[in-house]
């Protein structure tokens, strides 16, 4: 089940939304799908000419694949050029995750700054692509493609905490936005997790990321990934993304709260 037929459930209402188990990571479902149904649930409910600004989430219990879930949204306002909207999946009567969405209509401002950054990232290679391996990589690495460029893999005792390379989705499935970006995102493992010897768990406990700008791709092509760590202490480690459009262009800065365990 491709990430567009898992979306289609939402054609049918928010109750009963089943997860096939190929989008899990581990015992939950993969963040980057949660996300994006949520996300197609809101839509439903903001004025089409608004688009995403920001995006909270906090991913606060297991969210079990094969289990039907619900999902509830409010409009918490709806202003004259911005719209703030908080959603949720409950599964079994506990909240597993909960996002709250900016929206925002393009207004007349005599303030511009221009982002000059640039990536440091060259054209992808098949070489470079992280495969599906049953049993050793993440279930829903079947329906992505990685193309790791920086760092390392997890667990392999990396002296870098550094993460990059390209991104997009196995099965190309028209024009992609910022509900592909957003789902893409999350799909890379976190940053420190390579500079691990051996095995051991982590897991994200929240999730912010920004548009810039509009995201409009063509199917087939990749945005960009480039990740750093910026502490990791105590068991929790605070880790930040910028996301690039193929051509260079900066469209989204994404940070998480990773709590790692070894």
């Amino acid at each position: 089940m491709n990430l567009q037929t898992v979306l289609s459930q939402l054609e049918q209402g928010l109750s009963g939304i089943v997860l096939p188990s190929s989008w899990c990571q581990g015992r939950t479902a993969f963040g980057g799908v949660s996300g994006a149904l949520l996300f197609q649930a809101v839509k439903q409910v903001v004025k089409p000419t608004r688009r995403v600004l920001s995006i909270s989430t906090n991913f606060i219990g297991p969210l079990i694949a094969e289990q039907p879930f619900d999902i509830k949204v409010e409009v918490l306002r709806e202003g004259k050029s911005a719209s703030q909207v908080l959603a949720r999946i409950e599964q079994d009567g506990s909240t597993c995750v909960l996002a709250q969405f900016c929206f925002g209509e393009s207004r007349k401002s005599e303030l511009l700054v221009s982002n000059d950054e640039t990536h440091q990232l060259v054209a992808p290679k098949p070489e470079q692509r992280i495969p599906y391996i049953p049993n050793m990589t993440p279930e829903f690495f079947q329906h992505v493609e990685i193309c790791l460029q920086q760092g390392g893999m997890p667990f392999t005792g990396a002296m870098t905490s550094h993460l990059g390379g390209w991104m997009r989705f196995a099965e190309h499935e028209g024009f992609q936005d910022e509900l592909q970006l957003l789902a893409l995102s999350d799909a890379w493992p976190p940053t420190m997790l390579q500079m691990y010897p051996r095995p051991a768990p982590a897991s994200t406990m929240s999730w912010y990321i920004e548009f810039l700008k509009p995201v409009q791709l063509e199917q087939s092509q990749w945005f960009g990934f480039e990740a750093v760590t910026h502490n990791s202490a105590d068991g929790y480690a605070i880790e930040e993304a910028k996301i690039w459009h193929p051509d260079g262009e900066l469209l989204a800065l994404s940070r998480q709260t990773v709590a790692v365990f070894a």
